[in-house]
């Protein structure tokens, strides 16, 4: 049941104003149930002091594009009342004039652009406002009974508001309602949410959650647990099987909802979804529409819900189930669009945001892994907001022409023009192996640098949580993982690509970089260094690369691999007879995938460096002592010797080598394959001829 946490102690050591009204924000914002993700938006009005030394009637309201649970002061914009309120006597504003207006109203032209309902906050004449989409509300709101069930549970004491797209009239609409109600105390928005006020920050977020509980209690007396959507017809897999399925059908998903632009999936199987797809009403509901305008941008008007029986275990037919579903799906949404586009809308991706699957649970699809579970938090709202509306009556949505209005909103489009450009690998998952080394672990951080997701694989699980915990820090969460891989074991690499394949969908990159060095005179080198050799470079990049390519098959979106070899593939160096023979077998093997991989779009290119020393466990092993016995010199001498020996009299580091990673990944090399790049300062011993 919705609580209050507001804290008192906390509360009373904040100013009045501005930072009250962020404490309050992110009150709200931290429980999903009382506000969406990214929605709801929030006001106070105050004295300032403007740039004259007059004392001004301000208003503070939620700037565009910021979430309630996590927005800081600089995330609200200030606007002049007295310049906002003349408003309140046009008859009508179009949503561009507005906007415009408003920005000539703010008292600092470097706050944000403001809400789109800042004129909701305006028009009415109380000092804190809240505008919430909680669940409980939003059942009453898309129940058709709606407005009875209103009345048994708040008497006289709401405004009705029938469904406007947010905007100027919508905010007069209630404006004017409760000008008319003198009993007032909450505006329920049909289809839409919840508007609240009090007379301090503490009793609006009070009233908030009071008048949520008292439609949550009313909600919860009417729920029969065993009719919830009409039942169960199935049951859900066990959570080991449904995830092995899951790791078989989101590489083809993946591919699927990636034609025009690829896409990064996650999944959900928790209680709430499961109940939800395995109903007899599943088919029926899902279908009627999105609850409200701000669920309807993340998961689109309908989800895809595949028609599988789970008690059969055929992940066959279960594929060929997605397959059809999401081509169905795409051709139904192109035709949406031509029967509602106006002259300029250009069609966004067809593919869909939610697919749900019977036994299985919600896979999510979105542009970076954030935007995927955003769609799929707020399916989460929508089911609860299904569960509530059937409880009360018919559950309801918005018609198909009022969702396309709200889908391709000028407003909305244009905060998407206002994103800076997707940099070269967005939308794209990179596994590298040896992630946790100076190489590898240089590479993930440049690849997550230009945009991508990456999976940090290596033997050193801890250094490779290490990693990827910095990345994400810096980054934001689920920018990366981290698995275990030993590359020379079968089962650890096909386990690692399953972790790729259920935390993103499948990969597109493989950074085959794992390694070791040993070093001793041919007649010297024992089976058991020439095995190491072999296992760990030559049958553990095949291991990799074999997975890999599976995966990218799967997908069919097409994919690059990049192995790094050494400049000892192409030198026979003295003294390391086994790790420069298993090196040339490592570049020969890319060609080898290379000519295979060409017609599924698959490339694999080679890097070979030479001597890196900086931040490698090779060469802060016996590997240092071996090599400088090798050419007479001391362990610490081994920098500046190598340094000299190059044409250029340049040390080589990782981020020199994950520049050639990612630029053989990069669309400046689609159209090269089978191909090696030397990065060693010049070594002319090892150039290739």
């Amino acid at each position: 049941m919705i609580r209050s946490l507001w804290d008192r102690d906390q509360a009373d050591h904040l100013q009045s104003g501005l930072e009250e009204l962020v404490y309050r924000s992110n009150l709200i914002g931290a429980d999903r149930r009382v506000c969406n993700w990214g929605g709801g938006n929030t006001s106070t009005k105050t004295k300032e002091t403007d740039f004259r030394g007059r004392q001004i009637d301000v208003m503070w309201v939620k700037g565009s594009g910021s979430d309630l649970a996590t927005m800081k002061a600089q995330q609200f914009t200030g606007l002049r009342l007295q310049d906002v309120m003349p408003l309140l006597e046009r008859e009508e504003m179009p949503d561009e004039e507005m906007v415009a207006y408003l920005a000539h109203c703010m008292i600092d032209s470097k706050h944000p652009r403001p809400s789109i309902e800042t004129l909701l906050h305006a028009f009415l004449p109380f000092a804190h406002v809240d505008h919430t989409h909680p669940d409980a509300i939003i059942s009453i709101c898309c129940a058709d009974n709606g407005q009875e069930v209103a009345r048994e549970i708040f008497g006289d004491r709401f405004v009705w508001v029938p469904y406007v797209r947010p905007g100027f009239t919508l905010s007069k609409m209630i404006a004017e309602g409760v000008a008319r109600n003198p009993h007032a105390e909450l505006v329920l928005m049909e289809k839409h949410g919840l508007v609240t006020w009090g007379e301090t920050s503490e009793a609006c977020y009070a009233k908030t959650i009071a008048i949520i509980a008292e439609a949550e209690a009313y909600i919860e007396a009417r729920i029969q647990e065993e009719q919830i959507f009409g039942g169960a017809v199935c049951e859900s897999l066990p959570e080991v099987e449904r995830k092995d399925i899951l790791a078989q059908i989101m590489p083809l998903i993946r591919g699927a909802v990636s034609g025009q632009k690829r896409m990064i999936l996650t999944y959900d199987d928790a209680e709430d979804i499961l109940q939800f797809v395995n109903s007899r009403d599943a088919r029926t509901l899902s279908q009627i529409g999105a609850a409200c305008p701000d669920h309807l941008v993340h998961t689109k008007m309908v989800p895809l819900i595949v028609d599988w029986d789970p008690a059969t275990r055929d992940v066959d037919v279960l594929k060929e189930q997605i397959r059809e579903g999401i081509a169905r799906f795409q051709v139904e949404y192109q035709a949406y669009f031509e029967r509602h586009h106006s002259e300029g809308d250009q069609i966004s991706e067809t593919a869909p945001r939610v697919i749900l699957v019977p036994g299985i649970g919600m896979i999510n699809t979105g542009k970076n892994w954030s935007n995927s579970k955003v769609s799929g938090a707020l399916y989460h709202r929508a089911i609860a907001v299904m569960r509530g509306a059937t409880a009360l009556g018919t559950f309801v949505s918005l018609h198909e022409h009022e969702s396309f209005l709200v889908e391709y909103w000028p407003l909305e489009l244009y905060k998407l023009t206002l994103a800076p450009p997707e940099a070269e690998f967005s939308r794209q998952v990179v596994l590298v192996t040896g992630g946790a080394g100076g190489i590898g672990s240089e590479t993930c951080r440049s690849f997550v640098a230009e945009g991508a997701h990456v999976v940090v694989a290596d033997l050193n699980i801890e250094g490779a949580n290490q990693v990827a915990d910095e990345i994400n820090a810096r980054y934001g969460e689920g920018r990366a993982i981290a698995v275990k891989m030993d590359v020379t074991r079968e089962d650890q690499v096909a386990a690692a690509m399953k972790e790729a394949a259920l935390a993103y969908g499948g990969i597109d990159v493989l950074v085959n970089n794992a390694g070791l060095a040993t070093s001793s005179p041919f007649d010297e080198t024992t089976l058991k260094e020439w095995e190491l050799n072999l296992s760990v470079l030559g049958t553990g990049y095949f291991l990799v690369a074999r997975e890999a390519f599976k995966q990218m098959k799967e997908q069919g979106i097409g994919g690059s691999m990049v192995f790094v070899g050494s400049k000892n593939s192409v030198y026979a160096g003295k003294n390391v007879t086994a790790y420069s023979s298993v090196k040339a077998l490592e570049v020969h093997l890319a060609r080898c995938i290379a000519a295979e991989g060409g017609e599924y779009g698959i490339r694999v290119n080679s890097i070979l460096p030479d001597a890196i020393l900086q931040g490698s466990a090779i060469w802060n092993s016996n590997w240092r002592n071996e090599r400088a016995a090798a050419y007479g010199i001391e362990p610490d001498e081994l920098e500046e010797y190598y340094r000299k020996r190059t044409t250029l009299l340049v040390n080589i580091y990782p981020k020199d080598i994950a520049e050639g990673i990612l630029f053989f990944a990069s669309s400046r090399a689609e159209k090269t394959t089978g191909c090696m790049l030397t990065i060693d300062g010049g070594v002319p011993a090892a150039f290739t001829r």
